[in-house]
């Protein structure tokens, strides 16, 4: 029998919460996956909150590197991972973690908010979806169109190092972003040296190596791992 915790259902067979609505029935998450896409770290942030979810996985078309087209027939933009509740989407990654957070983190995975280093958390859960991603997008699309080492290109090398130091300087002597408190900034901001290092764009930061083996030894990554699939982008840097 699961046990019932407030407005919270314990599933009994893997200890997963998931939340009843006040009429009663049970909330139900889906997440739509795709392969080797930052869907990862929402399926990871899952995995660490310990939620119950479905999970429905798409592939990329091993030529183009794509989405299916069934992607684009969920939701407009086409694009992974994509948040169901209860027949309601929602894209976007940052905007996902915070909703989970918020409606199902029960304090989880966030420093709390009249702790001075909260206004950190919040920074590094906008720049792992903007300024720390930017470059990255820029130069994978410089790849694409043939404009590698055209001026755009090298400028957005410079400010990826930028980034990288960042988040080299961030992680200082501490653990975890949040110095000895690994949160959901650790999950999005992991994304950005991954990237990085697919691109070919990372060397020489052992802080953040360090931190990511850190982040790939935690039992609730591997758990992400074994319900999407392999990620590449995982590779140590």
């Amino acid at each position: 029998m699961a046990r019932i915790l407030g407005h919270w259902r314990r599933d009994a067979a893997d200890g997963h919460l998931c939340r009843r609505s006040f009429c009663g029935n049970v909330t139900m998450l889906t997440l739509h996956h795709l392969n080797n896409s930052r869907s990862q770290k929402i399926l990871w942030l899952l995995e660490e909150l310990k939620l119950s979810y479905e999970l429905v996985n798409y592939e990329r078309d091993p030529q183009t590197l794509m989405g299916p087209p069934a992607l684009k027939a969920l939701h407009p933009l086409g694009k992974s991972p994509v948040l169901e509740e209860d027949g309601h989407l929602l894209s976007e990654s940052g905007a996902i973690t915070e909703y989970i957070l918020s409606r199902y983190g029960r304090g989880r995975l966030a420093p709390d908010p009249t702790r001075q280093d909260h206004m950190r958390f919040v920074e590094c859960m906008y720049f792992a979806v903007s300024a720390g991603m930017n470059p990255i997008m820029i130069k994978v699309y410089a790849r694409a169109f043939g404009l590698t080492g055209a001026p755009m290109d090298v400028a957005a090398t410079g400010e990826l190092e930028t980034a990288l130091s960042y988040i080299e300087k961030m992680l200082g002597d501490g653990e975890w972003l949040m110095g000895d408190m690994f949160t959901a900034a650790d999950i999005q901001m992991s994304f950005i040296p991954e990237l990085a290092n697919a691109i070919g764009a990372f060397k020489g930061h052992t802080k953040i190596a360090a931190w990511q083996k850190r982040l790939y030894a935690r039992p609730a990554f591997h758990r992400s791992i074994e319900r999407g699939g392999t990620y590449e982008f995982a590779a140590p840097a």
